[in-house]
């Protein structure tokens, strides 16, 4: 079983941007959980499988749950990412293991109806590291306004043989956003929407 040293809900929400009010005010939810590398001093491991079979559906649900108790439903959920930070002890593969597997994602995408991936990142880094979670639209990759970012740290974690994993929500879009949609460009690029890479 996966080991987890402890949880956090993060919300924030901004009312004013760029001296303006937003005409809805944007909240931004993210949840994380702390675990123990299961790969940790283990030297090279050639068959990451058991404990991604182990360990990521539970963290997908859990994280799930809390990012959904926290917002109230699935539906209203407008935007969405994941993360995995491990400590400089571990590989950037353990970070990708336990968040790049349909066994954890597949929670989050089924209790918010998404059609669209889940925008992510994975790195290594010390306590207190940069944590980004990149959101964009659960429907629709080329809706800008929904081009968003969560960012925070956790001043004790990672440590150096710990994974910190976590999911992002939005509801709602960047306030006063006003730069269009990709389909908007491909149109004025004389691209064909259906088709932007023309194969």
């Amino acid at each position: 079983m996966i080991q987890i040293r402890k949880t956090l809900l993060q919300v924030e929400t901004t009312l004013v941007e760029g001296g303006r009010k937003a005409p809805q005010p944007l909240k931004l939810f993210s949840a994380f959980a702390v675990v123990k590398n299961p790969w940790a001093g283990k030297g090279f491991v050639e068959d990451l499988k058991p404990e991604i079979h182990a360990a990521a559906p539970v963290l997908g649900e859990l994280l799930t749950k809390m990012i959904i108790d926290a917002v109230g439903s699935g539906e209203a959920v407008e935007a969405y990412g994941k993360v995995a930070v491990v400590g400089l002890d571990g590989e950037i593969e353990h970070a990708s293991a336990l968040i790049h597997t349909l066994r954890f994602g597949n929670h989050y995408r089924t209790a918010v109806g998404a059609k669209s991936y889940l925008a992510f990142t994975n790195t290594r880094g010390p306590a207190n590291t940069a944590i980004v979670i990149p959101l964009m639209d659960k429907n629709d990759e080329g809706r800008r306004s929904h081009y968003l970012t969560i960012q925070t740290a956790i001043p004790d974690a990672p440590a150096a043989d710990e994974i910190v994993i976590g999911l992002g929500a939005s509801v709602g879009g960047r306030p006063h956003h006003r730069i269009g949609d990709r389909y908007q460009d491909l149109r004025d690029l004389g691209q064909n929407v259906a088709n932007p890479a023309g194969v």
